[in-house]
């Protein structure tokens, strides 16, 4: 009998060079499928930089990552590009929103859609059923995920026009069009209110569940974080100073002395 691997992203020893300086050293994580995992630390301390290696926008100087996609096929991901990440299964969101703004709503949703088509140059040019087939399933599959998120009306809006907090939801619709296994997200609480964090979390939590996904997220607002990751990997300088379950890293010495520099617990917004 085939036994299934737990695992679906697996880094081991990763490292990246930028002149000089030795922006990660030998990051190493385990993610299993179906698991909420957070990456935290103090700003500065190498968490983006290791989702842009884990993501491709960054090519590892040391090290090797290794990718399960949901055919069970292992992959060597090191060098690979963001676009053939993303067609293995991995998808992110940035800190800073990147939506096309001037764009609507929907075209934002459909252009993730991009690595799931099925035509060639030939079919668009001559509008052939396979090229109908297609445009279907693209509008369809848009509809619903803007449906299941609650942004259906506004399909045909300026994504630029969109409140914030929808401009942040979009961008994560936008990272699920493309059915991933593994979501990266980065940052996704930042600039929101109290109010729409909460919403977020919830959302996350959702997400979760609906997709069937394993989510790897940076977020800095401890609530957040505490209250919905299984396990938290802490990064300080570039290294990994502590993991372990949110209620273990709360007190753990070490990782509150890299927050506040004294023997204080972790509570709040860090």
């Amino acid at each position: 009998m085939e036994i299934k691997s737990k695992l679906l992203m697996q880094a081991n020893d990763i490292s990246i060079v930028f002149g000089g300086l030795r922006a990660v050293s030998n990051f190493s994580c385990s993610l299993n499928k179906g698991e909420l995992v957070g990456l935290i630390g103090p700003n500065g301390a190498g968490k983006t930089t290791v989702f842009n290696m884990l993501s491709g926008v960054y090519t590892p100087t040391e090290g090797e990552i290794t990718f399960w996609d949901k055919n069970e096929r292992i992959h060597k991901v090191n060098k690979k590009t963001p676009a053939q990440l993303n067609r293995l299964g991995v998808a992110r969101t940035f800190q800073n929103i990147r939506l096309f703004g001037n764009l609507s709503v929907a075209d934002n949703v459909r252009i993730a859609l991009h690595g799931l088509r099925n035509v060639n140059p030939f079919d668009v040019v001559f509008r052939t059923p396979r090229f109908r087939r297609d445009e279907k399933m693209m509008s369809e599959r848009t509809n619903e995920l803007l449906e299941l998120f609650h942004i259906a009306a506004k399909a045909d809006e300026l994504a630029k026009n969109l409140p914030y907090g929808e401009q942040r939801k979009l961008e994560i619709v936008r990272a699920l069009a493309a059915k991933p296994s593994l979501l990266l997200l980065d940052e996704p609480a930042a600039g929101m209110n109290p109010q729409e964090t909460d919403e977020l979390t919830k959302l996350i939590a959702f997400i979760r569940h609906e997709f069937d996904l394993t989510i790897l997220l940076i977020e800095h607002d401890m609530h957040l974080v505490m209250g919905i990751c299984e396990r938290l990997i802490v990064l300080d300088y570039g290294r990994i100073i502590a993991e372990g379950r949110p209620e273990e890293i709360r007190s753990n010495p070490v990782v509150i002395k890299a927050y506040l520099g004294s023997d204080a617990a972790i509570g709040g917004d860090l």
